[in-house]
């Protein structure tokens, strides 16, 4: 059986560590936003089980990947679906768990940035919004724990955004669910600790991901950002990726109800 070195994946410590423990992982994302596996060089990812299965099936369907609700990943799985379908959602959760045992840690990360006024939100797009950005993280923990509890153990991580913390002003409906990400998160890792299921939130500052530079992070903007914050970088997803990754892996094991920023020292 071939390893994640023969197909030339970059791996860091604790990407290591999770390959090397054969953990079940769920990413929640969306389409051109925080991509775990985007840094690890292939948008892919697979269990070390059945890799090369997986890369053959790739290579016989190109379109594999956008004609089904979910495929298997590098360390886990990747959902696509919509996320506002809860029940269906749910169907997925917990077709994988039947099929494969209980989910080890999960991800909840896709979201929506949109701008907006307060003028421009009326109760059917504020209802949108935290359908979009906080309803699912809350069902998608339900659907797991039961397996969480069973195992007693678990790494859930939830992703907040520094935002809400500087309150920007241009996407109230957004920061005001992104907050609440932090109040779910310390409820839920009081709630199971006692089960040894951990929770934690991760905050990211300004990252530079595919539609933040298509839509956002114009050159006014990224000076904007950097003479703000402490380090003059330009943050990239690897930067919250890595954290992410610290999170699921058993090395922080010791860490729950937690909310970890990373933005470069802008708060």
């Amino acid at each position: 059986m071939k390893d994640h070195k023969s197909h030339n994946l970059k791996f860091n410590s604790y990407l290591d560590k999770l390959y090397n423990s054969n953990k079940r992982l769920i990413i929640y994302k969306v389409k051109d936003g925080y991509n775990l596996y985007t840094d690890f060089s292939k948008k892919i990812i697979l269990t070390n089980k059945n890799i090369n299965n997986f890369f053959n099936l790739l290579k016989k369907n190109k379109k594999y990947r956008k004609e089904t609700d979910l495929y298997i990943g590098f360390f886990g799985y990747e959902i696509l679906c919509n996320l506002l379908n809860i029940k269906k959602l749910q169907r997925i959760i917990k077709k994988i768990i039947s099929k494969n045992g209980n989910i080890d840690i999960l991800i909840n990360n896709a979201a929506n940035d949109d701008r907006h006024s307060t003028d421009q939100v009326d109760e059917k797009y504020w209802n949108n919004r935290m359908d979009v950005n906080l309803k699912h993280f809350f069902f998608t923990i339900k659907s797991v724990l039961g397996g969480m509890i069973k195992n007693k153990s678990g790494s859930i991580v939830n992703l907040s955004s520094v935002s809400w913390m500087l309150g920007e002003g241009d996407k109230v409906a957004y920061e005001t669910a992104k907050s609440a990400v932090i109040g779910l998160t310390r409820s839920f890792a009081r709630e199971f600790g006692k089960y040894n299921i951990r929770c934690n939130s991760v905050t990211p500052g300004s990252i530079a991901t595919e539609r933040q530079i298509k839509h956002w992070l114009t050159p006014k903007y990224k000076k904007f950002i950097l003479d703000k914050q402490c380090l003059k970088r330009q943050l990239k997803p690897q930067d919250v990726a890595n954290l992410i990754l610290f999170l699921s892996s058993d090395t922080s094991s010791g860490c729950t109800k937690q909310n970890y920023i990373v933005d470069a020292g802008i708060v």
